[in-house]
């Protein structure tokens, strides 16, 4: 039986992080349905079960993992979005981020100086800010 799943699924894509994604978005839909019992959810994780399955018995490995770097792409964006904000509430106990009036380049500054003049680095503008 094993050999002839193998068999069967060689040449074919199989599963990647999209297609795990889709599994799990289905199985939370299918337990919302399960304590609403909206037929609209039910149906909408049928047909993502079957875009899924398609998906993983796909011989077509260049559309797959296109679809795949897309999603991990996306994934990636929106994790490094969520880290630069906490990353700057970490930094806020500390530091005064300011950006450069000339060049929009981001600047910290150590909080408790008073008021001091910063040079951009990047453009080498000065102005003045209280730290």
């Amino acid at each position: 039986m094993k050999k002839r799943f193998m068999d069967f699924m060689s040449g074919r894509y199989g599963t990647d992080e999209l297609s795990k994604f889709m599994l799990a978005v289905c199985l939370v839909l299918l337990v919302i349905n399960i304590f609403t019992g909206v037929q609209g959810v039910y149906l909408i994780a049928l047909v993502l079960l079957g875009v899924c399955y398609f998906r993983m018995f796909s011989r077509n490995y260049v559309k797959r993992s296109e679809e795949n770097r897309k999603y991990l792409d996306t994934v990636w964006k929106i994790k490094n979005w969520f880290l630069k904000k906490k990353n700057r509430i970490i930094q806020s106990k500390d530091f005064h981020i300011y950006k450069c009036p000339s060049c929009g380049q981001k600047i910290r500054i150590p909080r408790g100086k008073g008021k001091i003049c910063i040079t951009c680095p990047k453009c080498r503008n000065q102005f003045e800010k209280k730290s």
